[in-house]
């Protein structure tokens, strides 16, 4: 049996599977499905990346660190794709960046696949731009809850966030303590109409949580709420 000390750029076993998505306005996305090696997974993280035009496609790190270590350490099921008009090695979206409005086809798009797939338990996962996908469109699908990652508020409406309150889907999210567009106290307020929802201040975190001590709390704290039975994560790896 051997150790692995997980640092930034580890990537531990899983299934990883190229896939397609195909949108009802007629584009294929490309992206990559990472399951645990061996049985079911206990839930599924559909993650949706930040803004395009500033450098964000599925590769974006916590993403990317999220398929590389959460299917081996959680059992969990890691959906990541490029928006359209987005590339990453992974190859390119068809289509171009439509400021949040046609991206809920691309939303729509991932969903369907996790239901042809049966992958049980959904989430969703959107960090920066990838949130105000979640808030605008993500509550009309059979989710057990969405995560945001540093939620700018920049497009979701405040009737599109109040719609979360009491449709019966969990909405943690995670704000850093000098996030550069939605800071915790003015957060506690635009978020004010979902009681229910767990806001999260993250403590010396800015907007990109940059560094693997924030990585892993990022997905740690998603862990603690998708499947709590593999929280805390460990910082080894035996195989």
């Amino acid at each position: 049996m051997t150790t692995t000390l997980i640092r930034s750029n580890t990537e531990l076993p899983s299934r990883r599977e190229e896939i397609e998505l195909h949108t009802d306005d007629g584009l294929t996305l490309v992206g990559e499905l990472a399951l645990p090696v061996s049985g079911d997974p206990v839930a599924t993280l559909v993650t949706l990346h930040p803004l395009p035009t500033h450098g964000g496609f599925m590769d974006s790190h916590v993403l990317r660190k999220a398929a590389a270590r959460l299917p081996a350490l959680a059992d969990l099921a890691v959906l990541r794709f490029n928006l359209r008009g987005v590339s990453s090695p992974r190859g390119t979206s068809e289509g171009a960046f439509d400021h949040g409005e046609g991206e809920r086809f691309d939303l729509k798009a991932a969903m369907d696949f996790v239901a042809e797939r049966g992958l049980p338990h959904p989430w969703l996962v959107g960090w920066s731009f990838g949130t105000e996908l979640v808030l605008r469109y993500g509550a009309q699908y059979p989710i057990d809850g969405a995560i945001l990652l540093s939620p700018p508020l920049h497009r979701a409406s405040a009737d599109e966030v109040a719609a979360w309150e009491g449709n019966g889907k969990r909405l943690v999210a995670l704000v850093p303590e000098h996030d550069d567009f939605l800071r915790p106290a003015e957060a506690r307020e635009r978020f004010a109409s979902v009681p229910s929802m767990e806001l999260v201040e993250v403590e010396g975190a800015k907007h990109l949580w940059v560094g693997e001590p924030q990585t892993r709390r990022v997905l740690n704290e998603i862990v603690a709420r998708v499947n709590a039975a593999a929280y805390p994560l460990p910082e080894t790896y035996e195989a």
